[in-house]
């Protein structure tokens, strides 16, 4: 229970971090003088550090195990907070925000390679308990910037303050890490016989869950408000209450997630997920009436909840070798993979809404989300015909 519960902070610890400088962003970009353009281009920094960040962090969490990479990345995300915060000019901003990026990028790798560990340990599915943790820690966050903007407090000392809260945070959960190096019996990759990431078609179809999942997830965080106010003229305070209900949907359900996975295995939950998600975004959109929209939003905050953590988990599983250890580069690579949704997917929004209208992305995106069903079913036989054991899980 310590090891679940230290896992399940860090993931918190993660979401804080997210949920207390994104809310800030109007103060920051105020205190360093940037237009929306500028800015929207300084913001790209930190999904490229992210992603660049999962893409190498595979090979660290394999070698030093996931607690050392947790505790040197967590360490560097309270380091680099504040800095943003202080941040004097654009440029400073934008080297801040890539070095957030980075940081928490490796972070999120070994934390979700600490979660596959404790699923491992355990014998159950407990991926969505830990992405429900991101989820409230991020909820938490927000409110504590909501707090500080209120008091009217800079950037540089509400920044600082959540640093130092997250490495007491972290400092009293490390102990119970799981993943240390000592843990983890040293077997090279080629041993495990099932060759590179990037070479195993499975791995392509969890990618493509996790992928179509972040387009999704990212696009109803950053959009649906617009979608409101813009779309069926609701005011900017109502038109809020729709990333509210997608927000808080999605974390009450990865609560449930663990006993749904459990219950009905993680392809009816992928596909049943998939279908809610689907329906729910293209009803917000289609229909035009604002009842409808919260209801189609909470719709997609349920549907997508466990459609990341279930991927990542089925990834750790499909590396898993024969002495129990094993994972890290598959879920580094699925990890990566994912990160080019939430990096791509907001300007592909707005493409296809300056090209059309706000409604139609949406209904696009309700598409997407829709496609992991069908990707669940080629990862289902990918995994067949690769590793039986892990073919089994989902079923």
């Amino acid at each position: 229970m310590a090891r679940r519960m230290s896992v399940v902070l860090i993931f918190a610890f993660n979401g804080a971090t997210l949920g207390s400088w994104a809310p800030r962003t109007p103060a920051l970009a105020e205190q360093i003088d940037a237009g929306p353009g500028r800015f929207g281009l300084a913001l790209l920094a930190g999904s490229v550090g992210m992603l660049l960040a999962a893409a190498m962090s595979g090979r660290l969490v394999e070698r030093f195990g996931s607690r050392a990479v947790i505790v040197a990345s967590g360490l560097a995300v309270c380091g680099v907070l504040p800095l943003l915060g202080y941040a004097p000019s654009l440029a400073w901003f934008g080297i801040a925000l890539f070095g957030l990026g980075m940081t928490s990028g490796a972070l999120d790798v070994a934390m979700n390679m600490a979660g596959v560990v404790v699923e491992r340990w355990e014998g159950k599915p407990i991926m969505p308990l830990f992405h429900a943790g991101f989820s409230f820690g991020a909820l938490a966050g927000s409110g504590m910037a909501a707090l500080a903007a209120a008091a009217r407090w800079s950037p540089t000392w509400h920044f600082a303050a959540a640093a130092f809260a997250g490495g007491v945070l972290l400092m009293a959960v490390v102990r119970w890490l799981p993943g240390h190096a000592r843990e983890l019996k040293r077997v090279t990759g080629a041993a495990t016989g099932r060759g590179r990431p990037a070479r195993r078609p499975a791995l392509w179809w969890l990618a493509a869950i996790a992928l179509c999942s972040a387009i999704a997830e990212s696009a109803s965080s950053d959009w649906s408000a617009l979608l409101l106010a813009t779309e069926q003229g609701t005011g900017e305070g109502l038109a809020a209450l729709a990333f509210a209900g997608f927000t808080l949907s999605m974390a009450l359900a990865r609560l449930a997630g663990s006993w749904a996975q459990a219950r009905f295995g993680p392809a009816r939950v992928l596909v049943s997920g998939a279908a809610l998600a689907g329906f729910g975004l293209v009803a917000a959109a289609a229909v035009g009436i604002p009842s409808v929209s919260y209801a189609g939003f909470v719709l997609a905050g349920v549907g997508l909840a466990g459609c990341f953590p279930i991927a990542l988990g089925l990834a750790g599983e499909a590396g898993k070798r024969a002495d129990g250890s094993g994972g890290e580069r598959e879920v580094a690579f699925v990890t990566a993979i994912a990160y080019t949704g939430f990096l791509a997917g907001p300007p592909m929004i707005g493409g296809i809404a300056h090209l059309t209208s706000l409604s139609m992305s949406f209904v696009a995106v309700g598409v997407i989300a829709a496609v992991i069903a069908p990707a669940t079913v080629a990862a289902t036989r990918g995994l067949a015909r690769e590793q039986p054991r892990a073919a089994d899980l989902v079923r």
